[in-house]
């Protein structure tokens, strides 16, 4: 039987600055080791350092954003959103330096949209492969057996039987 993973869900707003990354870092660290996804620490923290330090770079005006954390057991979603509504600049030819080609390289998928009071940039990570499912229950394996046609008088009697007790049924 496949028990249902509980979802996780974090969400921390913070002001961005150069000397709050450490710290955004040591509490999206604690809550994926605490949800038992410390394999994941390292690009995850490292994708959060850019999505945050883009937005001490870049944002002007109120630095504040919010930080989400989202797991499903299978998939984590990570999120950072500000203020600014600009969207980023999207260079596929950049080379994976930082910014978001490192957060592209870092997740299987991420994106960034609009919101009513700025913007989101998020990404995405597998975080444990998918569990073979059975679909309904499973028929029991029934040997294989020959079929043989039962001997004419048994089965004229079996017949008779049968014809007796439908008629004693109606």
């Amino acid at each position: 039987m496949n028990v249902p993973v509980a979802a996780c869900h974090y969400i921390v707003e913070v002001p961005a600055s150069p000397e709050r990354i450490p710290q955004i870092r040591r509490i999206v660290a604690a809550h994926l080791r605490y949800w038992s996804l410390a394999p994941h620490v390292e690009p995850v923290c490292s994708a959060v350092d850019e999505l945050v330090d883009n937005v001490v770079r870049h944002v002007s005006g109120d630095k504040t954003c919010v930080v989400e954390l989202r797991s499903t057991g299978s998939r984590l979603v990570v999120s950072v959103a500000d203020h600014d509504r600009r969207l980023p600049p999207v260079h596929t030819s950049a080379p994976v330096r930082g910014g978001l080609a490192k957060v592209a390289k870092l997740s299987d998928s991420w994106g960034t949209c609009g919101t009513e009071d700025g913007k989101v940039i998020w990404f995405s990570r597998r975080v444990k492969e998918a569990e073979r499912v059975l679909r309904g229950p499973r028929a029991p394996r029934v040997p294989a057996v020959e079929f043989r046609p039962l001997p004419l008088p048994v089965a004229a009697e079996a017949a008779e039987a049968a014809a007796i007790e439908v008629a004693a049924v109606s």
